[in-house]
């Protein structure tokens, strides 16, 4: 005997990303407020002038990508359970990319799901992390191997908290912004190379364009079934990068620019993109004093690490390799022999 259970049903996941002053919100429920002490003695104080709410708490966790695991999360998980917390309270993640994927995972797996909403502080997390609805965590296998799609209910970008960024958590910004023109708008890229995002109104114009771009590209693939993998551009090597430094070395955007520069020697090698348009990404990346180089101490253990990539399979593994400037290519077909030969580039130096 078969049982059928009807489940197909459309779930509209849309919602609004304000890019502009934080206005002031109330909410008419319980409330946590998700940072870490970073941020909290930097902008707390701001943001509890603009929130409101029938019951409002903070929770901070550690800072630093290396507390991106099950015991961040527990404490996230814990205070919500010490205040009795049901699925109509909600999360705000205040923060970087990484409070943003362990609120947003938290808030995925607390009661099979609650909402959360999005007020990202840095210039990474503004443009790419809090938009999309990957949340997750880390373990020792890989980054962000644990997670949820778990889309936010708004997201408020607001310029204001990127006064206090530091060089290089801009420079990390600007990696991901590349990634995305690189990778689908060939328009902003050129833009890019031009523009200086020292003025605080071309910034503007150019988180503008990054959230447009991979908006653009979410909603027709909102679970990365397809052509959403694309903006992994880079990260299949920075991921392995990051893995090898224990999130130490690298901020996550500049494991991302040497990944980019690797993934672009692969395209060189395969005929898919020429030297020229090589130099330029790398140079816009070093504009911004971002890293392309890197010794790679163990070339196969370093290749072995891409089977532990969201994108692989046991057998294959998957790149995404940049076909010039506005196109991209999502291929498994990658001969091993070729990968090793961009890796040795980067090797026993």
């Amino acid at each position: 005997m078969t049982v059928n259970i009807p489940l197909k049903q459309v779930v509209d996941n849309s919602y609004d990303i304000s890019i502009d002053a934080l206005p002031s919100l109330y909410f008419d429920t319980k409330v946590a407020i998700v940072t870490n002490p970073t941020v909290s003695k930097l902008h707390l104080k701001f943001l509890l002038s603009r929130v409101s709410a029938k019951e409002l708490h903070v929770i901070v966790v550690p800072d630093g990508e290396e507390y991106k695991n099950q015991t961040s999360i527990d404490i996230i998980l814990e205070s919500m359970f010490e205040h009795r917390f049901n699925r109509k309270s909600m999360l705000i993640a205040f923060g970087g990319g990484v409070i943003g994927d362990m609120t947003g995972y938290a808030s995925s797996i607390y009661q099979r799901g609650i909402d959360f909403i999005q007020i990202p502080t840095t210039l990474l997390s503004q443009v790419d992390a809090s938009v999309g609805g990957k949340t997750g965590m880390n373990n020792k296998y890989g980054k962000n191997l644990i997670g949820a799609f778990h889309q936010p209910k708004a997201v408020y970008i607001d310029s204001y908290f990127l006064t206090t960024l530091p060089s290089r958590e801009f420079g990390a910004g600007i990696a991901e912004i590349v990634k995305m023109a690189v990778t689908f708008n060939k328009g902003f890229f050129e833009f890019l190379e031009r523009a200086d995002l020292k003025d605080s109104e071309v910034l503007q114009d150019c988180i503008k364009q990054a959230v447009q771009t991979k908006a653009s590209v979410v909603a027709k693939d909102e679970k990365e079934h397809g052509i959403r993998a694309a903006l992994n551009y880079g990260h299949t090597f920075g991921h392995v990068i990051e893995n090898e430094t224990k999130y130490k070395k690298y901020l996550h955007g500049e494991a991302v620019a040497i990944g980019i520069v690797m993934a672009n020697e692969t395209s060189l090698k395969m005929g898919f993109m020429d030297l020229k348009t090589v130099d330029r990404i790398k140079k816009l990346l070093e504009k911004y004093n971002l890293p392309t180089k890197y010794n790679i101490l163990d070339i196969e253990n370093f290749y072995e690490t891409f089977y532990l990539d969201k994108k692989s399979s046991d057998t294959k593994i998957t790149f995404i390799l940049a076909l010039g400037l506005g196109n991209v290519k999502i291929t498994d077909e990658c001969d091993k022999k070729l990968i090793i030969s961009v890796l040795n580039k980067f090797g026993n130096k």
